[in-house]
């Protein structure tokens, strides 16, 4: 039952979740309407950072460049012996800011991208290709029918079951 998973039993789920799915879709604002680009991400300890690795000539990196605030919306693959609106999935919002190649995090995250996506390690030689940091405010986590989990940054590890209003 939905009311009987811990914090911690949310928290390893989201935790599988985002390891075993290595790309996402990142939601900008592209002149005040939502823009969908499939990225790749890494997250730092918790939910709250997550790290993509974006061109300056992609269109969602010039809309960050505008306005900064996203979403990010992870999935498990649709497989036809499930059925789709039970997937686990995971929609995140927030913020984006570069992160400054001095920036004393900057080596542990590229480190941390590349063991995760060695097939990127020439794109960190290009000179259009830089860190983001997203910076992220709320989840909303779907486990499954009825398992529909809410969190903030505040108290990310504290997970509040979503009932109906």
């Amino acid at each position: 039952m939905a009311d009987a998973m811990t914090n911690e039993d949310v928290q390893k789920a989201w935790s599988a979740l985002v390891r075993d799915v290595r790309t996402g879709v990142l939601l900008t604002l592209r002149n005040g309407r939502p823009f969908g680009s499939h990225v790749p991400y890494v997250f730092g300890s918790d939910w709250t950072r997550a790290y993509l690795h974006l061109s300056r000539l992609a269109l969602h990196t010039q809309h960050l460049l505008v306005v900064p605030h996203l979403s990010l919306f992870i999935s498990e693959p649709d497989r036809p012996d499930k059925n789709p609106l039970a997937l686990k999935r995971m929609n995140l919002q927030g913020e984006a800011a570069m992160l400054p190649s001095g920036a004393s995090a900057y080596a542990a995250i590229k480190k941390q991208y590349l063991v995760r996506f060695p097939l990127a390690a020439p794109m960190f030689g290009f000179g259009d290709f830089t860190l983001w940091e997203l910076r992220l405010q709320h989840v909303h986590l779907v486990l499954g029918f009825g398992q529909a989990f809410v969190s903030t940054a505040a108290t990310p590890l504290t997970w509040t079951h979503q009932k109906p209003e």
